[in-house]
């Protein structure tokens, strides 16, 4: 059966998935991640991707982004993907195919869901047994969301920027969010929606499909 169509719209969010091949690891070091880092930020301002959130595992990343352009993301993922693939492979002495395939990604279609997929994605290391606390992670976008770290990776979205007036009301906003796990039903939305390549929100996807 073929995949369903990717759906990407200019400036709406996006939630994307990229996992190592066969699930073997994507990072071995902290120099692994910070460079990633980096050809992330290099990649999404060349290809206009304004990045609201990420987190990376040790096979796996998340990445919530809004697309400049129909085809920004694919480009994005695209020279990240190459780029940081030769680097691997150089440094660990491999060869061969780092990447399961094709992205996966969601289309954020509703403003409440952006919230839930800034918490699903800033969550993972939590469910995962990786930190007791979001905040314990250093390879997520949360110690900027939630307290202010400097990231010159990110963008907030204005779903973001609402929560509060100011820095400081807004980042304690956000902290807000997080007192509380995801419901059994918004991870399973979320999941289902991102492992299908399919919209995320209330609208029917349908009526995307045909714009």
């Amino acid at each position: 059966m073929p995949r369903p169509r990717r759906v990407v719209l200019p400036s709406v969010p996006l939630h994307i998935i990229q996992r190592g091949n066969n699930r073997i690891p994507c990072f071995a070091s902290r120099s692994d991640y910070l460079t990633y880092l980096d050809m992330l930020r290099e990649c999404a301002f060349d290809c206009a991707c304004a990045l609201h959130a990420y987190v990376l595992m040790t096979n796996h990343v998340h990445l919530l982004l809004s697309p400049g352009a129909d085809d920004s993301a694919s480009m994005m993922m695209q020279r990240l993907g190459t780029r940081y693939v030769g680097y691997f492979n150089r440094r660990h002495g491999r060869t061969g195919t780092l990447w399961e395939g094709r992205f996966r990604s969601s289309l954020v279609q509703d403003e409440r869901y952006l919230m839930i997929c800034h918490r699903y994605i800033e969550l993972n290391p939590i469910r995962a047994g990786m930190a007791d606390a979001p905040s314990d992670y250093p390879w997520s976008s949360h110690l900027a969301n939630a307290f202010g770290q400097q990231n010159m990776l990110l963008t907030p979205h204005s779903v973001y920027t609402r929560l509060g007036s100011d820095p400081v009301t807004r980042q304690s906003a956000y902290r807000d969010l997080f007192r509380e796990a995801l419901s059994d039903e918004a991870l399973d939305q979320v999941r289902q929606a991102g492992n299908g390549n399919r919209p995320l929100g209330a609208q029917p996807t349908d009526r995307l499909l045909q714009n």
